[in-house]
């Protein structure tokens, strides 16, 4: 933290989740109705697919009515603010809608893995996290699969759920979704992967992950703002960015870093990762020999690690989970 600013200025006391009170007033159970009405023609994520996932038609996620479960647990290996001292309740879902090839987890991310689970279901797994202490329940990949949260969120909620929701995402979400998940979500953690579209094409299949991600990454502050925190330092409601730094991409680390302090606010809160490794298709070898997507295949370097937190502060930037 900087002495620019007091902590109390980010502190949150007392808290209740947002969607406690989407509960109480009967708002939750109508927006599971509007949620479930996407499926139908199915626009939950940028892809726009159009089929009825109420009827399990799938197209590019993959996943028709019932989301996929791959892993639920108290993950201790996330931002210290959200693990905390009992770990954040993580539940993991399956095919993602990017195509990243260089996804670490492209064995859950690529593939059908886990089990379909219904809305009572994954409710038990977040009342079951609850009651092993963790400190928020942690959606991971729920871009395609946000009507099913939300279905899940309000079948816990009339059984005692009470902790943070966090929705941990790539950032390529739609604006209704997101729309549908306001006062539902306390902390929204996006990745901002990509600057430039041709990158985006190419590393990820979706040339249009740049201006979603912006799109996205504002509604989710226009939601809840600069993350706060608990008097015990766990995160209770904000926007917490995730940015990864690539080998050879240090000029679109740049640019994000400076849309994120002057588009959005030099308090919002980064993570700046370092732990990228050539992964899933980066290094294989194409029908001619050659290796593919050379210009990753290595990790990114000490110097442009420092160089990308450099560029932070530099555009202003100041509030960081870690430094080098």
């Amino acid at each position: 933290m900087s002495s620019r600013a007091a902590v109390s200025e980010f502190v949150i006391e007392p808290f209740e989740p947002a969607y406690r009170r989407l509960q109480q007033t009967g708002e939750l159970r109508r927006r599971v109705e509007a949620a479930l009405q996407e499926l139908e023609d199915c626009c939950v994520c940028p892809r726009n697919c159009h089929v009825n996932r109420l009827a399990n038609q799938t197209k590019v996620c993959g996943t028709g009515r019932y989301a996929r479960v791959t892993s639920a647990f108290a993950h201790h290996g996330e931002e210290d603010c959200l693990r905390g001292t009992r770990g954040s309740g993580t539940i993991f879902f399956a095919q993602c809608n990017l195509r990243c090839v260089f996804c670490q987890n492209w064995d859950i991310s690529q593939t059908p893995s886990g089990r379909e689970l219904g809305a009572a279901a994954i409710a038990q797994i977040m009342l079951t996290l609850q009651d092993a202490g963790c400190h928020n329940i942690n959606f991971v990949t729920p871009e395609h699969v946000v009507p099913q949260v939300i279905e899940a969120v309000s079948e816990a909620a009339d059984h005692g759920l009470h902790l943070p929701i966090v929705y941990n995402t790539s950032a390529y979400d739609s604006l209704k979704s997101l729309q549908l998940l306001d006062g539902i979500v306390d902390i929204y953690m996006p990745d901002f992967k990509f600057w430039e579209s041709e990158t985006a094409r190419r590393l990820a299949k979706a040339p249009d992950y740049p201006d979603r991600a912006r799109e996205a990454i504002r509604e989710m502050h226009r939601q809840v703002g600069p993350l706060r925190f608990a008097p015990d330092g766990t995160a209770r409601r904000g926007l917490l960015i995730r940015h990864l730094v690539m080998p050879g991409l240090g000029h679109e680390t740049q640019a994000i870093l400076r849309w994120l302090a002057t588009e959005l606010s030099q308090d919002t809160f980064v993570n700046i990762m370092a732990q990228y490794h050539p992964s899933f298709q980066v290094g294989q070898r194409d029908g001619r020999g050659e290796i593919k997507y050379q210009q990753i295949n290595r990790r990114p370097t000490r110097d442009e690690v420092l160089q990308a937190f450099q560029a932070a502060r530099d555009a202003g930037l100041w509030r960081f989970d870690w430094e080098p």
